[in-house]
């Protein structure tokens, strides 16, 4: 099985979301007082939660299928994690998985914010509204 077209698609989606999302090193924007938290910190801002709900369901998608139910990458659903240890599924976001189409995303986003995104999927709340 040939999996360069599907590395291109994915590299492609990659670098249309880098202009959306903040640059290395850029500190997350952080809510106040009553925010949602994850192991590594609050929430982030509801602009910025909006920002990386649509780079999960577009570039994640991509690999994972658009309703994150699995396809050249295993499903994102509640079911599928549950198990999974969140420290590691988010080092896997941020660190990618060598040898396989699963790239970095440290340069889209922070530690905070991978947890945060790791929080909602595990509890199926990705669609939830943004929290304050």
């Amino acid at each position: 099985m040939c999996v360069r077209p599907r590395i291109r698609i994915a590299a492609v989606a990659l670098l249309g979301t880098a202009a959306v999302l903040a640059p290395v090193g850029a500190p997350a924007q952080l809510t106040g007082a009553g925010a949602t938290t994850t192991a590594a910190g609050p929430a982030p801002a509801p602009a910025r939660q909006r920002e990386l709900r649509a780079l999960l369901r577009q570039d994640c998608g991509a690999c994972h299928g658009m309703r994150l139910t699995g396809g050249l990458g295993p499903p994102l659903t509640a079911e599928a994690l549950y198990d999974k240890p969140a420290d590691s599924m988010t080092e896997t976001i941020l660190s990618g998985r060598p040898g396989t189409a699963m790239p970095p995303w440290r340069h889209f986003m922070t530690e905070t914010e991978a947890a945060w995104l790791v929080a909602r999927l595990r509890n199926g709340t990705i669609d939830a509204p943004d929290s304050r």
